[in-house]
């Protein structure tokens, strides 16, 4: 990214996704968090017309899967079984961040339709030049899904939980949508919290670039979650620190306090009309803590900044009692090997079919007394199951 103009960059249309601006993925290679002794080789895909920046992509060449929230290791050992390599293979995507948003970034005013084919001919020409096994686009939107099933790319249906404001003007009225017995439920769990002693103290980029003591509590708090796991953090402290520095407003931190001692925190990202939760990190173990810092306080930051939506993460059928509804997701994949993509394509099709099965039983799930915020996110998914 360094060999990229900030202003051009940031130029394109990035539908107002925090992790795809400049400074972000900037961050992400600078502090050593995305580089190739990680795994993560950018070679980022630029078009430009008479030295202005029209489209890019933002590609990696990958030699494993991990940190893509979209799981292709069974993929990786067919190919392994057959004496072939699935590695190395490119990734357009947002490194460890398995959030939604344009992959074929297009500068506003130019032919959207004209750029976004130069600039997926030259990632096709590359992965055929490298000999790479495969080119995917994760977390797509749903117009570039669109056109690339057009390309002949094979899609992927998968289930997050989000939630979405109705023009709340209050946690309370938000509750107020839940059956009895799920409100009374929401309500003890923020009590307990409370009547433990823990308080909040919310925190922004230019707090912690200002403070790089409370910077490195915070990346010791988020870190012990990944150490429960045996492996290491994604990011580096470095890359926090320039990310602070960098995107001041992006960057929210909900830090739990016991008395004047931090016990607990939730890192997000915020959008133009979204927020994004990323990581979350606990020095013991406090009843619904978890809850309250990483769901409750960004949907009560959500209503009083008036974000349109909140996107927690991957997985977690557990949001779905505090309100987040199950919401399609979409990856695209493209296998260079004829029969390997024809298996792949099957795969994906069965797939679909079980997800959106799941999706729909999981709407029964939700916490409303009505099911008009459930019903408004997942209306696409019937209709593409043939794609």
């Amino acid at each position: 990214m360094e060999e990229v103009s900030p202003d051009g960059w940031n130029a394109l249309d990035l539908r107002g996704r925090p992790f795809l601006r400049h400074e972000f993925l900037r961050a992400a290679e600078r502090s050593g968090s995305v580089v190739p002794e990680t795994g993560w080789t950018p070679a980022h895909v630029v078009a430009e017309r008479d030295g202005t920046l029209v489209g890019a992509v933002p590609l990696y060449v990958k030699s494993h899967s991990w940190g893509e929230f979209v799981f292709d290791f069974a993929w990786a050992r067919a190919y392994e079984q057959h004496g072939l390599a699935y590695y190395p293979k490119l990734v357009a995507a947002c490194p460890f961040t398995p959030a939604t948003g344009p992959r074929l970034l297009v500068r506003p005013g130019e032919d959207t339709a004209a750029v976004r084919v130069a600039l997926l001919d030259t990632a096709e020409r590359l992965m055929r030049d490298m000999n790479a096994s495969s080119l995917h686009a994760l977390f797509v939107e749903d117009d570039e899904r669109e056109f690339l099933c057009a390309r002949g790319f094979a899609a992927r249906l998968d289930c997050q939980f989000h939630w979405q404001n109705l023009g709340f003007a209050a946690f309370d009225d938000f509750l107020g949508t839940f059956t009895a017995e799920k409100r009374k439920k929401a309500r003890r769990e923020r009590r307990r919290v409370a009547e433990s002693g823990i308080r909040f103290r919310e925190l922004h980029g230019g707090d912690l670039d200002a403070d790089p003591v409370l910077l490195e509590t915070v990346y010791a708090l988020h870190a012990r979650t990944f150490a429960e796991r045996g492996n290491p953090p994604y990011f580096t402290l470095e890359f926090f620190r320039d990310l602070a520095a960098a995107l001041p407003d992006v960057l929210m931190v909900k830090l739990a306090l016991l008395g004047q001692e931090p016990v607990a925190c939730a890192v997000f990202l915020r959008g133009r009309d979204t927020l994004y939760g990323r990581y979350w990190g606990a020095a013991g173990d406090f009843h619904s803590l978890h809850f309250e810092t990483c769901y409750y306080q960004g949907i009560d930051y959500c209503i009083r900044e008036g974000l349109a939506r909140f996107e927690p993460g991957t997985q977690g059928e557990h949001k779905i009692a505090r309100g987040f509804a199950p919401t399609a997701v979409w990856s695209m994949h493209r296998i260079a090997h004829p029969a390997f993509a024809a298996a792949v394509g099957d795969y994906l099709a069965r797939e679909r079919t079980h997800v959106s099965g799941y999706i729909e039983a999981a709407k029964r799930h939700v916490p409303f007394r009505r099911a008009e915020p459930a019903a408004t996110l997942d209306v696409h998914v019937g209709n593409h199951l043939d794609q």
